[in-house]
Parts: C-alpha cells; sequence; structure tokens
C-alpha cells in the first residue's frame, strides 16, 4: 500500500502558528512558563514554535528547554541501544507552567518517560502536552495531549505516522510497514 500523505508543509506551518495563538492566550504573561521539546523530534517542532511565538510576541517569550527521556523509557536496555543525548534545560522547572511538545503521541510511553524526566528539574505546577499528530486509538497509558494539531485514527498497530523534518519542507506519511 502507497503512503498516504496526512500533513503537507502548508498545514504543518498553520498547525505551528495555531500552536502559538494557543500558547499567547494561554499563557499572556510567559514569565513563568517554559516551553521544552522532548529529544529527538518534538525539538524540531519546539523549535519552529518558539520562532512563531518570537515573531508574533515580540521580545516576550517564555524559558525553552530541551529534554531526553531514553533513561526513563521502561524499555531502556532491553535489547535496542538508546543512546542518550543532552538535556538542554537551564532553569528550574519548580512551580513553573510546562508545556512539553513532541511530534507525535502514540501509545503514552514517552510522555510518561518525560514526566519522570522532568521531575529531575523541580516540580511543576502544570504540565500540558502539545502534540503534532494524535493517533489516539493506541494509547497503553491514560495519557491525552491537551494540544493537537491533527487527531488521525491509525486502528492498525502496523500503520506508521512518519514526520518529515526536511530543511524548509515538511510533511506527515502514514505508511504501511
Amino acid at each position: 500500500m502507497e503512503p498516504r500523505l496526512l500533513l503537507a508543509h502548508r498545514q504543518i506551518s498553520l498547525i505551528i502558528r495555531k500552536f502559538a495563538f494557543q500558547l499567547l492566550e494561554q499563557y499572556p504573561d510567559f514569565s513563568n512558563t517554559a516551553i521544552i521539546g522532548l529529544q529527538p523530534r518534538g525539538v524540531l517542532l519546539s523549535r519552529l514554535i518558539m520562532e512563531e511565538l518570537r515573531s508574533l510576541s515580540g521580545q516576550q517569550s517564555p524559558l525553552y528547554g530541551e529534554l531526553d527521556t531514553t533513561l526513563f523509557r521502561d524499555d531502556y536496555g532491553r535489547g535496542e541501544l538508546h543512546i542518550p543525548k543532552a538535556n538542554r534545560i537551564e532553569f528550574s522547572t519548580e512551580g513553573r507552567q510546562v508545556v512539553l511538545v513532541d511530534d507525535v503521541l502514540y501509545t503514552g510511553r514517552s510522555v510518561r518517560a518525560a514526566l519522570d524526566a522532568l521531575l529531575h528539574h523541580g516540580r511543576p505546577a502544570k504540565v500540558n502536552l502539545m502534540v503534532l499528530v494524535d493517533r489516539r486509538y493506541n494509547r497503553e497509558l491514560p495519557i491525552a495531549a491537551d494540544y493537537s494539531g491533527v487527531v488521525v485514527d491509525t486502528r492498525a498497530r502496523q500503520e506508521i505516522v512518519k514526520v518529515e523534518w526536511t530543511p524548509n519542507d515538511y510533511k506527515v506519511w502514514i505508511k504501511q510497514p
């Protein structure tokens, strides 16, 4: 079966802009807010959201960080080699409003690992989840996105949602293995 294009570059750009407006609406004062991208692919999305926020709000923008959840995953050390990347969180999350950003919400296990990893940087007042694609029928844990670009009903586990972040051309595909 041929891959099916779910989102083209223009649609993804509009979603990023929508996310920025939602953040500006939810957090009018970013003084106690942090945007944290999850390694690896959530980082690309979070950087684009931060660029959009800066262009819309001028100097006012939230703190920004990047979080690797490798050591907190429940499959760490179970065969596949995972090499941790550096965390880039140069602030405490204690008492802050944190928005975790990832590309695809699938089983919820990466988000669970992110919550565990996040607590090593302080206890946030609130954590929201922002994802480009929400695959809602495959959750293994009770985790839901607060902000979703698109919700896709991929019931078959063998379907793969692939986000391509090539320079100046972003796409999301649904593929069969």
